[in-house]
């Protein structure tokens, strides 16, 4: 009789359980597995997801870099990201400027919805530098020079995804103040993240020109580490949504509003289930995307260090957006023509990342009135920023020619070293090279981020500071202010 009544009880227990579930396999696959296993929340068995997000630019002409950023930051926040865990780098000073048709709005795409409400104010101005930036990886709140203080206080079973973009260079990325973040110094800080224990695997996305030499031969596959970069270690990566593309921002719009590489993980992640997708299929579909499938020019995704964790879902950094759920990368066949046609940004040539101020320049010249002091203004940017560029490009080639000679030079100073090896073999040295340039030829700016290619392969041949110092003062003799950088912004237009 006792046998009996437990049996009934555990029949009326069972059924009901069956019930619910078949009801959420019907209602929701993916809530299977969450009804079973549980969610996979901030919980301590699980670790806390962080982000640090940083757009390294500054001026509305760079409008696409603080878009990018804030599109990710409210992929993370509907993704279930709580502020806390969220670190923003941005200038901020493009939602007001002067210059934005729509003020206190962002968009990252012709028809998208303002990306920049709500989005956290941790380091803007001046407090978006590389000291700070290193400073809150390691969770080092004593490092700080500014800012809201937030910091990644992870633990040793926590996620962080890291994503910046910006103008970059061979080994270099830029920032809106102070120095350079070089390859080496980001590499070196990911090692001592990881001797801290304080994260059990994280994910690092580049957007920037020639992205892939931050890695290239840096970054350890035994890290728990695994990047995407949105170009090899010698090419340009590209804007898109740009004035003359199709399609192309609102008409009121002069500027690009965002980056081929970004837009593509960014708005696959606004589709779909995150639970259901991982690392690598991102990757693809990114990668695929971000080449056009060799229709016009665009860049090749690169891969580096743990590519073991990219079989991870993206929910285990991102969290997902629950009205994504059931809509899954396998059921959506990525890899099918009509998909990509969907997510297609653009069936015109995209912008390097290098001309989009141009762009934005020429089409804000067009746009005003004829006479008006508006034109005029755009005009001696235009042709400042152009006098600039043809500055470099010439004072570059003249030191080769001044080291080298005419006919090794050339060869010398566009040497690309074979995949896997990094950039230079002495950091220090491309650094002092660096600013030797500048002491002697003025400021590099974005633009002459390419040509630090040039300057890691004087330093691999062993040229000496005084030589290199010699060569600049001789190809730089005419310029109009010798000795000082300040004249020019880091975008290379006057001030």
């Amino acid at each position: 009789m006792i046998r009996y009544v437990v049996s009934l009880l555990l029949l009326f227990v069972v059924i009901p359980i069956f019930s619910v579930e078949s009801r959420l396999l019907i209602e929701s696959p993916s809530k299977v597995t969450e009804f079973i296993h549980g969610s996979n929340s901030n919980d301590e068995s699980v670790g806390t997801r962080w982000a640090v997000l940083i757009a390294g630019s500054s001026g509305y002409d760079n409008y696409r870099h603080q878009a990018d950023v804030c599109h990710a930051y409210q992929i993370l926040k509907k993704g279930g990201l709580k502020d806390e865990n969220i670190i923003v780098f941005m200038y901020d000073d493009i939602a007001y400027s002067e210059y934005n048709p729509r003020p206190g709005v962002i968009i990252n795409s012709p028809h998208g919805n303002d990306v920049y409400g709500g989005v956290p104010k941790d380091y803007t101005g001046n407090d978006v530098n590389v000291n700070n930036f290193f400073a809150v990886l390691l969770g080092n709140i004593t490092g700080l020079t500014g800012g809201s203080e937030k910091v990644v206080n992870s633990g040793p079973n926590d996620h962080i995804f890291v994503y910046y973009t910006d103008h970059g260079g061979p080994g270099t990325l830029g920032m809106p103040s102070g120095e350079y973040l070089y390859a080496n110094d980001l590499n070196d800080v990911l090692k001592k993240k990881h001797s801290l224990g304080t994260y059990k695997s994280l994910v690092f996305y580049i957007e920037a020109c020639e992205s892939g030499s931050i890695f290239e031969g840096l970054l350890s596959n035994e890290l728990n580490i695994y990047a995407t970069t949105a170009s090899n270690a010698e090419e340009s990566s590209y804007g898109t949504y740009c004035p003359g593309q199709y399609p192309s921002p609102p008409p009121e719009y002069d500027t690009c509003l965002g980056d081929l590489y970004s837009i593509a993980w960014l708005e696959d992640s606004d589709l779909h289930d995150l639970k259901t997708e991982t690392l690598k299929q991102q990757y693809q579909l990114v990668k695929r995307r971000t080449l056009n499938e060799n229709s016009y020019p665009g860049s090749h995704v690169m891969q580096y260090g743990d590519i073991e964790l990219s079989s991870e879902n993206l929910f285990t950094y991102m969290g997902t957006n629950p009205a994504n759920d059931n809509y899954t990368t396998t059921s959506a066949k990525v890899n099918s023509l009509p998909l990509y046609n969907f997510l297609l940004p653009s069936f015109s040539r995209p912008v390097s990342q290098r001309d989009a101020d141009i762009v934005h320049f020429w089409h804000k010249f067009q746009r005003a009135p004829e006479g008006s002091p508006e034109k005029l203004k755009v005009q001696k940017q235009y042709l400042d920023a152009m006098a600039h560029r043809k500055h470099i490009d010439r004072s570059m080639q003249l030191i080769g020619q001044h080291l080298f000679g005419s006919e090794k030079g050339p060869e010398v100073m566009n040497y690309v070293r074979p995949a896997g090896r990094p950039l230079v073999d002495d950091w220090s040295c491309l650094k002092t090279m660096v600013k030797t340039y500048e002491m002697h030829c003025g400021s590099f700016s974005r633009y002459g981020m390419k040509y630090t290619r040039s300057l890691a392969n004087i330093c691999n041949a062993r040229v000496q500071t005084k030589e290199m110092a010699e060569a600049s003062t001789k190809a730089c003799a005419n310029r109009v202010s010798p000795g000082s950088s300040s004249s020019l912004d880091q975008n290379g237009f006057m001030y």
